[in-house]
């Protein structure tokens, strides 16, 4: 196959109004992940360990410390013509904002116009997996087609939640039919319990991505949506081809991660997909070195497990512990420390995240709850255990029962 010049696209202009109040403060794609990491560090490894070194990240809401992220961690070679861009909305068609992640690329074709590439690869930049995405260009190429799409087999009952792709009996390489978001969708034939969901990540062939576009953008009756619309325009042209995540191959991936990949657009499922992370044998591994997952350094000291001043042992079991971490006679289960956490004498902290500068105080209790950044925890403070208490503090509670509190948010004494 010749060699195809390829541009990156990738949409992180999402309000995320289902992690509230995470996204509160920050657009979707910054929110932390994992102790060290921020959400799009996953599509931007991706992107990077796959050899594309020319990528434009799209803002829009809420953008200044995604900005700041990227601009301070993804610096490439000017000299060798790379670069992660951070580019906002500039109205350059028209006095409105992003109307959709269809817009958005409209609004920015000088982009493309200037890199003058082959293949325009799109995609999310809030999701967790491993995908090498050379591998799926050079299927794109191998099929003809305008567009494919990655594909990720789902149970049905979260067919709602998704892009529903619905592939050709005749032709399982094509894509038949292409639903945002149905009630119900018909199962596989080799599983009909599950369906395959678009992982919203495309790669279109540059001069029919850019008519797409445009036809789009004359239209009245759209969403100008990647998946409600520019998706259905080539399906309905037979040009929409379907890629298998499966047939990905990732360098030392494990047969229980190989074919990861979590959508992180809940509170629960954000909680869930950190929590995939701690186990001796987890579901998704970090510690994959041939296919890393790069994120800005901290410059915080190691992680120090101390007595206390009553000779306490600080602990932490089954966990993820960042840089700058101190446990001062604190005992932290099944949970997860960003950067410069401090767990006081007595303190137990049991499934649950912990964001950058929190400190939870001498004898507090924090169980099943994400504390965002620089929440102070007072001695003895008790949360995630008295659901109708935290909801009278202010918090937000999930249905299942999970417990947020916000970033900074004062909590009362216990």
């Amino acid at each position: 196959m010749a060699h195809k010049k390829v541009l990156a696209v990738v949409l992180a202009g999402g309000e995320g109004k289902r992690l509230m109040p995470l996204t509160a403060d920050r657009a979707k794609p910054a929110v932390p992940f994992a102790g060290s990491y921020r959400l799009i560090d996953f599509a931007l490894s991706n992107l990077v360990n796959s050899g594309y070194l020319q990528i434009v990240v799209l803002t829009q809401y809420k953008s200044h410390s995604l900005d700041r992220h990227v601009s301070e961690t993804w610096r490439m070679s000017t000299q060798l013509q790379q670069y992660i861009a951070s580019v906002p909305a500039q109205q350059r068609r028209g006095k409105s904002w992003f109307l959709g992640s269809a817009n958005a690329i409209y609004q920015s074709l000088n982009l493309i116009h200037d890199a003058q590439p082959d293949i325009v690869v799109v995609i999310g930049a809030d999701h967790v997996y491993r995908m090498d995405f050379e591998q799926m260009v050079a299927a794109h190429v191998r099929s003809g087609a305008s567009v494919s799409v990655a594909a990720v087999r789902q149970p049905m009952h979260l067919a709602d939640q998704f892009g529903v792709i619905e592939q050709d009996a005749e032709h399982p390489g094509r894509i038949a039919a292409f639903v945002e978001k149905p009630s119900s969708t018909p199962g596989l034939a080799d599983d009909p319990n599950s369906f395959l969901a678009s992982m919203g990540n495309y790669v279109f062939t540059t001069d029919a991505l850019l008519k797409a576009l445009e036809v789009d953008a004359s239209r009245l009756d759209t969403k100008h949506d990647m998946g409600a619309d520019i998706i259905p325009y080539f399906v309905d042209r037979n040009e929409a081809a379907v890629y298998d995540f499966t047939t990905n191959e990732i360098p030392g991936a494990s047969e229980r991660d190989q074919q990861y990949w979590r959508d992180v657009g809940t509170l629960d499922s954000y909680y869930d997909a950190n929590m995939d992370l701690i186990s001796p044998l987890p579901l998704f591994n970090l510690y994959n070195l041939q296919w890393p997952i790069y994120t800005r350094q901290s410059v915080s000291p190691p992680a120090k497990f101390v007595r206390s001043a009553s000779g306490q042992s600080g602990s932490a079991h089954d966990s993820l512990v960042s840089q700058g971490v101190v446990l001062s006679g604190g005992s932290v289960q099944e949970s997860i420390l960003a950067t410069d956490v401090f767990v006081d004498e007595g303190a137990q902290v049991e499934g649950s995240v912990l964001l950058d500068r929190v400190v939870v105080g001498a004898g507090a209790v924090v169980r099943r709850a994400i504390i965002d950044k620089n929440v102070r925890i007072p001695a003895g403070a008790r949360i995630g255990v008295d659901r109708e208490l935290d909801l009278r503090r202010g918090f937000a509670v999930t249905e299942s029962g999970l417990t947020i509190v916000s970033k900074g948010q004062p909590v009362p004494e216990g």
